[in-house]
């Protein structure tokens, strides 16, 4: 029998993963374009996904590049959980992790297809409509699958960094992974902090520039863990 190592999803071969992590990190990061394009949105005080609202003029941009990401961070998640489950060792902290990744990706394509259909953080009478439950249902949809987006990113982001140490894999990730870690818990407990002000109807405090450090970690950690993936090598 043969023992030339499979292309594709094998160790030896990582790019297909690298490659997806990669684009799906670069289209996340997206919304920087609002520094060029006229959004009239405040990013400061307004949550990233109202770039996407449906009321927007430049919400399906946005929208579309959502999509792109989350399916590109989906794809790669899926064939990085795939390599690891055909890998047969024993390494529980990167299933995880890239079970994670892929919750990750799915989760933010899905944000794309539930948009809000208003900015309540920057129109009071969008506010209001969501204070009294009169705006679509998509607002709650919305706001269920941006939370698993997040949650399938913490998973991920603090799964794998401890496994690039623990298994000593993925050596760029295992050295700058963990301070990427701890900004991102920070930069999460400010957004959490500031969304629940909000919602007590106390102000925004910064929650749009909480927010976008927050996605801004994730891409960085996602472009992170693509170079990662694409340096490794197993003998």
């Amino acid at each position: 029998m043969s023992t030339r190592p499979e292309k594709g999803l094998s160790a030896e071969n990582p790019w297909p993963v690298a490659l997806l992590i990669g684009l799906g990190a670069a289209a996340y990061t997206a919304w920087v374009l609002e520094v060029v394009l006229s959004t009239g949105l405040n990013p400061i005080e307004t949550y990233v996904s109202e770039l996407a609202a449906q009321d927007q003029p430049l919400g399906g941009l946005f929208r579309a590049t959502d999509f792109t990401a989350g399916l590109l961070a989906f794809a790669g998640g899926l064939l990085g959980l795939a390599r690891q489950l055909r890998d047969g060792s024993r390494r529980p902290w990167s299933v995880v992790g890239w079970a994670g990744v892929t919750l990750f990706g799915a989760a933010t394509a899905a944000d794309a297809w539930l948009p809000l259909s208003c900015t309540p953080t920057a129109d009071p009478v969008c506010a209001a409509r969501e204070t009294a439950g009169l705006v679509p249902a998509t607002h709650q949809a919305h706001a269920v699958s941006s939370s698993l987006a997040m949650t399938g990113a913490l998973v991920g982001t603090v799964a794998l960094t401890l496994a690039a140490r623990r298994y000593r894999r993925l050596a760029p990730l295992a050295r700058y992974g963990p301070a990427l870690v701890v900004l991102e818990l920070l930069a999460t407990a400010w957004t959490l902090t500031a969304i629940a002000l909000f919602t007590a109807g106390r102000g925004t405090w910064a929650l749009g520039a909480g927010q976008r450090t927050q996605v801004l970690l994730v891409a960085f950690w996602l472009g992170l863990l693509a170079y990662s993936v694409h340096k490794e090598r197993r003998t």
